[in-house]
């Protein structure tokens, strides 16, 4: 019977490449509102300066009076709802002098509710005023954040981040001509990047990069390091961006062929070759199906591929899905249902009189692919929408 764990995993991988949306960096996750996003839910923006700071001896669940006063030193939004030089008196358990800045939002005027206040130095204040003024999309807005990706400054470092995180990969590529290519690959090879990062860094690389970079990143995907393949889906994906279908045969010797090759890292190149199937057009889908195809001789993770083979309207192995069904054993029982997921979507009469076949030999299984996976409609079409690109 397939394992929770397994029937998690086709939920997941259903439901993403069935979703029709505009990807966002692909490999990327993003931790925390950006300033932006968090500016544009606000009634109340401002840059405050400290007039008053707290008593010294004021701590969180003391009791004692946490008050500070700030004055408004220069409005981002929502100019109608303060006075010039308005002062604020909010709570703070921070450290500060005055005169230092800080920046603070509010809701609900005309009494203003104000959130915490966070301390800036000179360089995050003049970043703040320059948020609402940014295009509000495309790598024009993009631009901006470039600088800041490994700022010294944790709070800049980490919006800018965020800010890539959040966009879609079109925006990304218009940053081509942009993008310091001898920086990022010096960011890659440090080991203090977060994996996070190193992840959206291999996109950009994939961009701006040429086969030039061929010699450093085959090294990391040859390591049995982990830590120098840390980020393995984007650094994949960026040799494929840089080489093309010339890139795959390295790939499917290394991971997909190989029947010792870790499930993470397998799973990892799967996930390269599905961006390269839904979000580029760098490589024919009909030559990245047949990588896929490698897979389905590891009856283990052959589940990992059946969707993006239904997804993509690969009919052609259809003989191979009733082989795995038939020999599916205990070790690989639950692959039985993605097979019959898979014989269930398909147009082609040939499916439905063996999925009629396979129901014979386990009406269980069929049933349950039946019970828990509900087909509507036709199969998703393997023609590129503008969500995919």
């Amino acid at each position: 019977m397939m394992t929770h764990f397994r029937q998690a995993a086709w939920l997941v991988i259903l439901t993403a490449l069935t979703a029709g949306r505009v990807q966002a960096c692909p490999f990327c996750s993003a931790v925390s509102q950006t300033f932006s996003q968090e500016m544009a839910t606000m009634d109340v923006v401002v840059i405050a300066r400290l007039v008053t700071p707290p008593p010294p001896d004021a701590k969180p669940g003391t009791g004692k009076a946490s008050r500070a006063v700030f004055e408004v030193a220069k409005v981002l939004k929502g100019a109608s709802h303060l006075q010039p030089h308005q002062k604020i008196e909010t709570v703070y358990y921070g450290k500060g002098k005055p005169g230092d800045q800080f920046y603070l939002t509010a809701v609900d005027p005309p009494r203003l509710m104000w959130s915490t206040p966070v301390k800036l130095t000179p360089r995050s204040a003049a970043y703040m005023e320059r948020l609402p003024g940014l295009p509000k999309e495309g790598a024009a807005r993009l631009k901006f954040f470039l600088e800041y990706l490994e700022d010294d400054e944790d709070l800049l470092r980490q919006d800018a981040y965020d800010e890539f995180a959040r966009a879609p990969y079109q925006w990304l590529t218009g940053l081509k001509g942009e993008l310091d290519h001898g920086k990022l690959v010096q960011w890659v090879h440090d080991a203090d990047i977060p994996v996070s990062r190193r992840r959206l860094y291999f996109v950009l690389i994939g961009i701006s990069g040429t086969p030039k970079d061929n010699a450093w990143i085959e090294r990391l995907l040859r390591s049995d390091d982990k830590r120098s393949k840390a980020g393995l889906d984007a650094l994949a994906a960026c040799y494929l961006t840089i080489n093309g279908a010339r890139g795959l045969p390295l790939l499917e010797k290394l991971y997909l062929a190989n029947p010792d090759a870790e499930y993470v890292d397998t799973y990892a190149v799967i996930q390269a070759i599905r961006f390269h199937g839904s979000s580029s057009d760098r490589i024919p889908r009909e030559r990245l199906i047949q990588s896929l195809h490698l897979v389905l001789d590891r009856p283990k993770m052959a589940d990992l591929v059946i969707p993006d083979l239904a997804r993509w309207k690969d009919w052609s192995q259809i003989d191979r899905m009733a082989e795995l069904f038939r020999e599916a054993d205990e070790q690989t029982t639950w692959l039985r249902v993605p097979v019959v997921n898979y014989l269930r979507v398909c147009p082609l009469e040939k499916a439905k009189k063996t999925l009629e076949e396979l129901r014979k030999i386990d009406p269980q299984a069929v049933r349950r692919a039946e019970t828990y996976f509900p087909v509507t409609g036709a199969a998703p079409s393997a023609k590129k929408t503008p969500q995919d690109r």
